[in-house]
């Protein structure tokens, strides 16, 4: 669409709804990803944060009782993640992330499903997931680097306590 406003409007105006609503849930979603004062920028012009932004405004206008979203951090710089692990904390409600970004699901999520070749293979509390190196090595996967690195201070610091020191 030519304007952020009319790519968020999009949805509820497919729903039928009257344009005093469908302008309500625009600002409304805006406002909840914090792109208030964009409504009238062309989509193509924003940052890739921006777009990513945007396109989670496009389908909150929708007012869905679960977010659904496949690898959200992809191709954004760490401003723009970090910005948008904040917005997805931020939303109230279920949310389903399909992701690779282990750090983020350790930020964001509680659950975490291990699929491989199409099959479930672990089902728990995310925290326990990702500290089972075992588990993730098994399906191609390694521990996210925040983890790696608690456990290598971790290690640090025991050396530096000495054998035997608490």
């Amino acid at each position: 669409m030519p304007t952020v406003a009319e790519d968020v409007a999009f949805g509820p105006a497919q729903q039928g709804l009257d344009h005093a609503e469908v302008e309500r849930r625009v600002a409304a979603a805006l406002a909840a990803v914090g792109m208030t004062g964009a409504e009238r920028r062309a989509p193509y012009r924003l940052s890739a944060g921006e777009k990513r932004a945007v396109a989670i405004a496009t389908v909150l206008a929708m007012r869905p009782r679960v977010l659904v979203l496949d690898e959200p951090t992809a191709d954004l710089d760490p401003r723009a993640r970090r910005a948008l692990i904040a917005l997805l904390r931020s939303l109230p409600g279920p949310k389903v992330l399909a992701l690779h970004d282990l750090d983020l699901a350790l930020e964001v999520c509680t659950r975490g499903v291990l699929l491989d070749r199409g099959a479930v293979v672990a089902d728990r509390p995310v925290r326990e997931l990702l500290a089972d190196d075992a588990t993730l090595a098994a399906h191609g996967l390694e521990p996210p680097l925040s983890l790696r690195l608690a456990d290598a201070e971790r290690r640090l610091a025991e050396l530096e306590r000495g054998p035997g020191r608490p």
